[in-house]
């Protein structure tokens, strides 16, 4: 199989690890690809959000998969464009990916379904955002209605900060606070068959004790020794399969990987959103555990033959990775700076670059995730954080609690 993976970023890295293992792939090709991702693939230029550019790229490269991983791909229509082309591709259509292309649509589908959910009231001016705010008090949540690179969301207990993220927004979501330990789970899906990866759990907030700005995630670990028994099933039955029928109803159908972002609350799970892609930093834990070729897992998904595929195989054991950061983000990350110690195996690439001189450089923000796998949490914990003491970068920063609290039992259940 020849397979194209469009973007650059971690998850890409992590999927492309994934992809090269599966002896069902002869030709890896990745645009654009990063420094890491060269070890592993023929990288080519593209625009990821160019549709027509990338088809005309899975064509040339005669793809027979294309993965498509960042989100505004899918918002633009890439996956439409290289469906017309008669490729299959890993990903939502642009109709569906507005599950995650709009917060406000993911709620009125949500809604349809019965799906259990947040409280929320769209909103477009001040007057009706600070009506909302009052209505549901603090902590407020407040999110920007359009993708933002998963730092579109603030929640606040300082209700002019929640005021000014809508102001600067525009059109919001604002939402009742959910209060209770977080989990991330994909469901890879053909629109009618659905497969439950392993629960993993990511850390938004910038340091350590979930405090500091909001980011794109900083650290994650799979699986849940905590989570309660039932819990995939339960999501499955009450949230992932009425969505799926949902979009199915309204004649676009969602196929690709289906982010399902919850909260087990006093109440119950509730969903917290709704993204329609892979999460970076958990696809590196969850890809690090899954024993199953991915490459024909995902075509499976791009193919509507989901139903017939075999079942998962898991590793044992467990997996954390920690992200190294440049110095000032998430706010105004610096970027150029020399990395040493990034080329061995664990270090996936999120934000570099090869220099002309040779010399690996930051590019963005989240710049590396430092990822191991253990027998159980606290063995796989405890490499993560070798593996990022040895990174080299000036004025990097990186928590320092990434599954803490789960390896020392700290995490409880509300009622």
């Amino acid at each position: 199989m020849r397979v194209l993976l469009l973007g650059g970023g971690g998850r890409e890295h992590a999927l492309a690890l994934g992809l090269a293992a599966d002896p069902s792939v002869a030709r890896l090709i990745a645009a654009p690809g990063n420094p890491g991702i060269a070890a592993l693939a023929e990288l080519r230029s593209v625009d990821p959000v160019d549709p027509a550019a990338v088809a005309a790229l899975a064509v040339e490269v005669g793809a027979d998969l294309v993965v498509i991983g960042p989100e505004a791909p899918l918002v633009a229509g890439v996956a439409d464009a290289v469906r017309a082309k008669g490729i299959a591709a890993f990903g939502p259509s642009a109709e569906a990916a507005r599950l995650e292309g709009s917060k406000a649509f993911a709620k009125d589908v949500m809604t349809a379904a019965g799906v259990p959910t947040a409280r929320a009231y769209t909103c477009v001016d001040e007057a009706a955002t600070a009506a909302a705010l009052d209505e549901f008090g603090a902590p407020y949540v407040v999110k920007n209605d359009g993708l933002a690179a998963g730092k579109g969301v603030v929640v606040t207990g300082d209700r002019e900060a929640a005021l000014a993220h809508a102001r600067e927004c525009g059109r919001v979501v604002v939402e009742e606070y959910l209060a209770g330990p977080e989990v991330s789970l994909f469901v890879i899906t053909d629109g009618e068959a659905a497969v439950p990866l392993l629960p993993a759990q990511d850390f938004k907030r910038a340091g350590d004790g979930d405090t500091g700005p909001n980011t794109g995630g900083m650290g994650a670990y799979a699986p849940l020794p905590w989570a309660p028994p039932g819990l995939v099933d339960e999501v499955m039955r009450d949230v992932v399969h009425p969505t799926l029928a949902e979009m199915r109803r309204r004649g676009t159908p969602f196929s690709g990987v289906l982010y399902v972002g919850l909260a087990i609350t006093a109440g119950g799970v509730r969903v917290i959103e709704f993204n329609a892609r892979f999460g970076d930093p958990e696809t590196q834990v969850v890809l690090a555990l899954l024993e199953t070729p991915l490459a024909g897992l995902l075509h499976a998904s791009a193919t509507g033959t989901l139903a017939e595929h075999p079942p998962l195989r898991w590793r044992d054991g467990a997996a954390v990775t920690v992200v190294v950061a440049a110095e000032g983000y998430p706010a105004a990350p610096r970027t150029g700076d020399v990395i040493t110690g990034a080329e061995g195996p664990g270090i996936i690439h999120a934000g570099t670059r090869r220099a002309a001189d040779g010399t690996l450089r930051s590019a963005g923000g989240r710049v590396l995730c430092a990822t191991a796998s253990g027998p159980d949490l606290a063995a796989a914990r405890d490499a993560a954080y070798a593996l990022a003491a040895g990174v080299g970068l000036a004025g990097s920063h990186h928590r320092t609690d990434i599954a803490a609290a789960a390896v020392d039992g700290r995490i409880t259940l509300p009622g």
